[in-house]
């Protein structure tokens, strides 16, 4: 992987945060484009992604940054409208810290760069927004940096035999002349055409 730039997480988690406040109480078991995922699953897997690379980009390192996503099928806690926005505000103030993207750290229990581990937690922050929205029926404007960025890991990726195509599943196919948005979608093995 190539070396990431530092990139300020802010926009890009504001965005999310205004999406979580836009989700109904009941949309929260309606399908997400992730296959066996609800709304309230997909939230839950946002709230522990932000924690996991919070203390990723703090080199906190242990249970949060140990445990593997597959462990259990995430979910939400009563408190999750406060405590979502809470942990997005963490997540970026975290990787504000020029040295969050030096040396080495640990998401997943994946041994990562810390401008590797950047990298992905823009990359699920572009990506899950996306199935956030289009989940919800809610508009979606990445961060232009935050998409820049997602693009060129998925792109990367997608080129790497040895991961098997996408990151999140088969890519797929997206016109060379579609919105940059739409191409990262299809790269991370999502239909920009998927709806609930």
């Amino acid at each position: 992987m190539t070396d990431h730039p530092i990139l300020d997480l802010g926009p890009q988690t504001r965005v999310v945060a205004q999406l979580v406040e836009g989700v109904r109480d009941d949309q929260l078991a309606d399908g997400t484009p992730c296959p066996g995922y609800a709304v309230r699953n997909m939230l839950g897997h946002l709230a522990g992604l932000s924690v996991a690379f919070r203390d990723a980009g703090r080199k906190d390192l242990g249970p949060t940054t140990d445990t593997s996503p597959e462990a259990a099928v995430p979910d939400i806690g009563p408190g999750w409208r406060e405590e979502l926005p809470k942990v997005l505000d963490e997540l970026a103030e975290a990787w504000r810290h020029p040295a969050a993207w030096t040396g080495d750290t640990r998401a997943g229990g994946v041994p990562l760069t810390g401008a590797e581990a950047g990298a992905v937690a823009v990359n699920e922050l572009v990506i899950h927004g996306w199935d956030l929205a289009r989940s919800t029926g809610q508009e979606y404007e990445p961060d232009p940096g935050a998409l820049q960025l997602s693009y060129g890991m998925l792109l990367a990726a997608a080129d790497d035999p040895s991961r098997g195509g996408g990151i999140f599943g088969p890519v797929v196919p997206v016109p060379n002349d579609a919105p940059l948005l739409d191409r990262a979608i299809g790269l991370s093995g999502r239909d920009p055409e998927w709806t609930p």
